[in-house]
């Protein structure tokens, strides 16, 4: 989830895909308005359901034009050769 993060900061769009699930990942990516800045991630819990699969929930903070926001979300991600990958967000 931090290395999502930290890609998300830096713009690095070729890495989130490269760690989005195949399954639900999409063709292409947005860059971040250039005016967005990133504030924090907190990374609120993290619950292994198996050896493969876990939840985190995390809140990311952020501004743009002058007005801040927050992603607070429960994500789910599962792990293939090795590598954790963003499946998507629960309700």
């Amino acid at each position: 989830m931090r290395s999502r993060y930290s890609a998300y900061v830096l713009g690095l769009t070729d890495y989130l895909l490269e760690t989005w699930h195949p399954d639900t990942r999409p063709r292409a990516l947005e860059p971040n308005p250039p005016a967005l800045r990133w504030l924090g991630l907190d990374v609120r819990r993290h619950v292994p359901i198996d050896a493969t699969h876990a939840t985190v929930e995390f809140v990311a903070r952020s501004q743009l034009g002058g007005r801040a926001s927050r992603l607070h979300e429960l994500s789910r991600f599962e792990q293939r050769e090795g590598r954790w990958l963003y499946v998507d967000a629960l309700a």
